[in-house]
């Protein structure tokens, strides 16, 4: 099978992405509050003197004629709106308002009778039209007793849910060391393209004007090929589906002298996990830019700022054999330092540690999600583009019992995704499966007799799907409901809408209703996401979760009913009131995680950038956890999933080195087996 390969806001309650497939309208219905004590008020002060409003406070009008309240809505396009005024009036007086949008009264004198006391309150609807863009929306009192006490309006308005088609085929040229322009085909929309967003293997790495088709891209480095695509956006946010792929090579830096052999390399302070460093200085032509700390060629750690620094996430009781090279920022690369070599101190024997690794099965081709049978005696393995599904016995032994329909590609990490199996298999013989098809995500179950599958039924659908960020893994809870993590689909603003599928932790029934007690009253257990794929519970029916960064942070996290993670507002930790930072972050080329597990307290995380198997204890029974270390760094390549084995303290670890990424043909990929003691 041939792949490509290669390197303000509102109070939006936003409409619900429907659940039985897609509808194809270009508009619908989405209702906006918009708070009085956010607007601009002439005669009037914020009150919160009575009971039953909204948001902080409510406007206590002037008793003046003329006093008004003036809002500031946006409309994603033109079109009619219903305005809903809330108020409460305690006296026996009519308050009556003029109604304007955009200096234009559309509702003159509109009546806001007595609510029976101040602490009552009524809706006052009147019809509107507003435009596209920003409109301002004014209520005026006409009589000497001002008008009523006003809580918020809310806007009923028409939503674009219409995305942009795709952009045409990519294209380079202008190619230096360390730029290129990017030009592509434009895309169409039925209120306008407002912007161009441009990918690097699913980082967005620049955006253009809606008005452009070409982009000027700096600051790249030389001689390095770059994967690229397009993704048009509107104004409301939707987006298209990725372009086609170019891949843009920049030319050989003109600076072809490394830097100088750096100094003697000694290390100090030996720990467990962790080896204080030091080195002599490099000197260059131009520039050193970093020192990069290796193992042979396999860089641990990159130091930008002086010739000193501390590795951590070792692994204990292990030798290490480091080495220092230098960089200039023609990617030119020094003769290695001395190697420097030390073993880590004992390891604590709280939790276990990774004692040895072998080979369970070889020849697979981008195996994607593990899930052990209830017995515990087999497990079901999926591979993501040839949408097989094999039964694996614990002495590595498999045999294909089947495919999953409708799948498809997105020639990038979507395809058929995670495996499930019902915790009641033997009663009914469900499996479930998450995969990409024609119109978006699914997860869908299937009846599995112990020999092949049969019986596809689409249980959810409508989860966006995009060239990369479709997240992918389903895990069964002790609650006995099905998890489902979804991606953002390359539009981080998904994340944050309650009401959409992507970019979520979801929780559903057997049945695919949403699972009782979630916390909006749909699927959605947690937000904010922006490319989750690992799911593991602990040993108090904890769920922990880890996700992809952009550029800058991985995550992991502890998942609680209805908390928001920060997508994109937060990647990794920040101080934004409302957001859970993670219990632990990395830097994108140390993790890039896909699946996890939990033995014995301890969290198991693969990493494919980073191509290491990181083990992150729990402390106790804490919301909290220990210094992360790292095995394998760099033997086995791109580390997809990890699952635990039942009934034993051991781990199947997979690797996905054939996907569009890892370069390596179809069958090279491994599962192996690990030992925890």
């Amino acid at each position: 099978m041939k792949r490509n390969r290669a390197l303000a806001r509102g109070l939006s309650l936003a409409l619900a992405i429907p659940l039985a497939g897609l509808t194809g309208a270009s508009t619908a219905r989405a209702a906006t509050d918009y708070q009085a004590e956010d607007a601009a008020i002439t005669q009037g002060t914020v009150a919160t003197n009575h009971t039953g409003y909204t948001g902080t406070g409510f406007v206590d009008y002037t008793n003046v004629k003329g006093s008004y309240v003036e809002f500031t809505v946006s409309a994603a396009s033109a079109g009619p709106a219903a305005l809903t005024l809330r108020y409460a009036n305690g006296t026996a007086t009519d308050r009556p308002m003029d109604i304007s949008v955009g200096g234009t009264v559309v509702s003159p004198a509109l009546s806001f009778p007595a609510t029976t006391d101040w602490n009552t309150w009524a809706d006052k609807a009147v019809n509107v039209t507003l435009k596209a863009g920003s409109n301002k929306i004014r209520a005026t009192a006409t009589t000497a007793n001002g008008g009523p006490n006003l809580d918020r309006i809310r806007i009923d308005a028409p939503t674009d849910t219409q995305a942009p088609t795709r952009p045409g085929q990519p294209s380079c040229s202008d190619i230096g060391e360390n730029g290129l322009t990017l030009s592509w085909g434009a895309s169409t929309d039925d209120t306008g393209v407002t912007a161009y967003d441009i990918y690097e293997h699913g980082n967005k790495i620049g955006e253009a004007p809606g008005s452009s088709t070409s982009k000027a891209l700096t600051g790249l480095t030389p001689n390095t090929t770059y994967n690229l695509t397009v993704i048009a956006r509107d104004a409301a946010g939707n987006t298209s589906p990725a372009s086609p792929v170019v891949d843009c090579t920049t030319r050989p830096s003109s600076d072809t002298t490394p830097p100088t052999r750096p100094g003697t390399l000694s290390a100090t302070d030996v720990t467990a996990n962790s080896a204080a460093l030091s080195w002599g200085a490099s000197t260059d032509d131009r520039a050193v830019v970093a020192y990069d700390v290796r193992s042979g060629t396999t860089v641990y750690k990159s130091v930008t700022s002086g010739t000193s620094t501390t590795l951590t996430g070792l692994a204990c009781d292990s030798p290490y054999a480091l080495n220092v090279v230098a960089r200039d920022a023609a990617g030119n690369v020094s003769e290695p330092s001395n190697t420097v070599n030390f073993t880590t101190k004992a390891c604590a024997t709280d939790g276990g540690v990774p004692s040895s690794i072998s080979t369970l099965s070889s020849g697979w081709t981008i195996p994607w999600g593990t899930y052990w049978m209830p017995d515990g005696q087999t497990a079901l393995v999926t591979e993501r583009d040839d949408f097989r599904v094999w039964k694996v016995t614990k002495d590595g032994t498999r045999t294909q019992v089947g495919t999953v329909p409708n799948a498809v590609t997105t020639n990038g990490e979507g395809g058929l995704l995670g495996v499930a199996v019902d915790p009641k298999w033997a009663s009914n013989h469900y499996v479930y499966f998450m995969h990409t098809a024609s119109e978006g995500n699914r997860v869908v179950r299937m009846t599995y007799d112990g020999t092949k599958l049969s019986d596809y039924k689409i249980l959810l659908q409508g989860i966006k799907k995009n060239r990369y960020h479709n997240g992918g893994r389903l895990a069964f809870g002790p609650d006995g409901y099905l998890y489902a993590s979804t991606g953002e689909a390359q539009t981080p603003d998904l994340a944050q809408d309650k009401d959409s599928l992507n970019g979520k932790i979801l929780r559903m029934t057997t049945d695919g209703k949403p699972a009782p007690g979630n916390p909006f009253g749909n699927y959605v257990y947690s937000y904010g996401h922006r490319n989750p794929q690992g799911l593991a519970f602990d040993r108090n029916g904890r769920l922990w979760e880890a996700e992809f960064g952009n550029s800058s942070k991985d995550e992991l996290n502890l998942i609680k009913p209805g908390a928001d993670y920060g997508w994109p507002i937060c990647e990794g930790s920040c101080s934004t009131s409302g957001m859970t930072n993670p219990k632990a972050t990395w830097n994108v080329s140390e993790a890039s995680p896909s699946g996890i597990a939990i033995v014995r307290n301890v969290v198991y995380m693969a990493s494919l950038r980073g191509e290491r198997l990181w083990r992150i204890p729990i402390n106790g029974d804490n919301e909290s956890v220990g210094t992360p270390t790292a095995y394998y760094v760099g033997t086995y390549g791109r580390l997809r999933t990890v699952t635990k084995v039942p009934g034993s303290d051991q781990l199947w670890l997979s690797t996905t080195n054939a996907d569009n990424n890892g370069n390596e043909p179809d069958g090279s990929d491994k599962i192996f087996r690990v030992n925890i003691s």
